[in-house]
């Protein structure tokens, strides 16, 4: 019997939980690194919070977290009608946490280096966007924008908002220094590079080509010793011209070592090509989030 808090089952609720969770760490952690390093050396970067950063110098009133919640109601209007509501309604907590983060969140981190400086920015505030994106929300923003495109391009997240965030640099270029934007750049490409570890490079799925003699052989030791399905495809020698059944896998990085021994113990002259994947989606080996 399914146990109700508030309306909602004890699994639902846990999940909105979890979400929220990670939705309040990862902004968390995004705070120290705009608020630790980025404000106090007057670094700006991509995005919805790089606009509010601009703002935020050219009129010191104006607080960052503010100028971020300004900033996303009509980004907000737009993702009501192409996003999920799940998403959108995580999104919006996760921009009104963000924001009050942003405000409340106080920090000092001691990096005077600006290129180290932009670097810990990068790694910290990756971190934190990664884990947002892990949940079933963003912190709005450049966020929503990235979502849209992965669910119909296919375009991954790091890299939507990295180009983005160099029309965003030219024009900051041009206010303040190309001196400054550069700095920004590498804070961008470091942000996108470990969000897009965090997201999915931690579960990085592998796709292999197996071609042997001993097929049947080793496609059983990948059924008992790994437990995962495979396809067997039909093909043919260019050479040869003769028949050839081609072993198509797809598994963890932590499963990649035992497959390569079960095809060095079965059949040491087998020939066998590893690719990653950008995304695979389907029942236990997926990596794809849903948004």
């Amino acid at each position: 019997m399914a146990v109700r808090i508030g309306g909602l089952q004890q699994g639902t609720f846990r999940q909105v939980v979890w979400n929220l969770g990670l939705i309040f760490i990862g902004s968390a952690i995004s705070a120290v690194a705009i608020n630790g390093i980025l404000v106090p050396l007057q670094f700006f970067s991509g995005g919805f919070a790089g606009l509010a950063l601009i703002l935020h110098y050219l009129f010191p009133v104006l607080p960052v977290g503010v100028l971020y919640f300004l900033l996303n109601v009509p980004l907000f209007a737009l993702g009501w009608q192409h996003v999920g509501r799940r998403f959108f309604l995580y999104s919006l907590a996760g921009m009104v946490v963000f924001s009050g983060l942003l405000k409340w969140v106080s920090v000092t981190i001691p990096v005077k280096d600006p290129i180290l400086a932009a670097m810990l920015a990068g790694i910290i505030g990756g971190a934190g966007g990664g884990i947002i994106f892990r949940s079933l929300g963003s912190s709005g923003g450049l966020d929503i924008l990235s979502v849209m495109l992965l669910q119909r391009f296919s375009i991954r997240l790091g890299t939507t908002s990295l180009g983005f965030n160099l029309v965003v640099l030219m024009g900051a270029a041009a206010i303040y220094s190309l001196e400054k934007a550069l700095y920004a750049l590498i804070y961008i490409y470091v942000y996108a590079y470990v969000t897009n570890v965090v997201v999915s490079g931690l579960s990085q799925r592998k796709a292999a080509f197996i071609i042997s003699s001993r097929w049947q052989e080793i496609s059983r030791e990948i059924f008992d010793r790994l437990n995962r399905g495979l396809t067997i495809i039909e093909g043919r020698g260019g050479y040869t011209g003769q028949k050839e059944d081609i072993l198509y896998v797809v598994l963890t990085f932590r499963e990649l070592p035992r497959l390569k021994q079960i095809v060095r113990q079965v059949d040491p002259k087998a020939f066998m090509v590893v690719t990653d994947t950008l995304e695979v989606m389907g029942h236990r080996i997926g990596n794809q989030p849903h948004w």
